[in-house]
């Protein structure tokens, strides 16, 4: 009864980790947001799949141990890393219900590292990483969590920063952060990190305030020491600015 919790990465084959192709590869079945698991059919296109819409998170991970129970090997892939905004936790909660079920996490390239990257080097000091979906947390505790990172003066990721039902939810964190930085601020979004249509732009916070964003976006807010550097994104390492 062997089930592994695989972050794929942004979506590309060429984003994958070793591990995580290994795993799937040693798998009968793949679980999965139908989204994440179309990307995956695409390099595994014999496998069976077994696909929930958006939101189904619970009934999508009994699907998984239910066929792993049955004596299939399973993965179950989000996007990103397992245990970043991901299935990891939630699997490992119900597992219990599932008594010798064996789980292994399989880690992955989250979004703030991949996107990062296609940026420059935004994160190299210490960082926060902050999702604006207030679907699972309240949105006075997002705000609390803002707050505390812009004062710690940090270099921030944002994930989940708008969607069709809240639009105006990176125009508020840009409004709270302005409160404690520059309106000059450096700042990157990343759009559809490893795949079709991949986009990366830098620009100040007073611009970010109006981008256009969606599920598919990781915002970037650099810490004052972050800078543009041969137009790149640079937060320096520190031991004075080497």
């Amino acid at each position: 009864m062997k089930l592994y919790i695989v972050g794929i990465g942004p979506g590309g084959e060429a984003g994958m980790t070793i591990a995580a192709r290994a795993a799937l590869e040693k798998s009968d079945i793949i679980v999965g947001y139908t989204v994440y698991a179309e990307l995956v059919r695409r390099i595994f296109p014999n496998k069976e799949f077994i696909t929930t819409p958006m939101r189904g998170e619970r009934k999508r991970i009994m699907l998984a141990f239910n066929a792993a129970a049955g004596g299939k090997t399973v993965s179950l892939v989000c996007s990103g890393d397992a245990g970043v905004y991901g299935m990891a936790s939630p699997a490992l909660s119900l597992a219990q219900k599932y008594p010798g079920a064996e789980v292994e996490i399989i880690p992955g390239v989250t979004a703030a590292l991949s996107g990062a990257a296609l940026l420059g080097a935004p994160l190299t000091n210490d960082f926060a990483v902050i999702s604006l979906s207030d679907l699972l947390t309240p949105r006075n505790v997002i705000e609390q969590r803002l707050r505390g990172a812009a004062r710690g003066g940090f270099a921030i990721a944002l994930y989940n920063p708008a969607s069709s039902k809240r639009k105006t939810h990176l125009a508020r964190a840009c409004e709270i952060l302005l409160e404690y930085r520059d309106k000059t601020t450096v700042c990157g979004i990343v759009k559809n990190i490893g795949r079709d249509g991949e986009t990366a732009r830098i620009l100040t916070l007073e611009q970010l305030s109006s981008a256009d964003a969606d599920m598919f976006t990781t915002v970037f807010i650099g810490s004052g020491e972050t800078k543009i550097i041969n137009g790149r994104m640079v937060t320096p390492r520190g031991y004075k600015n080497v």
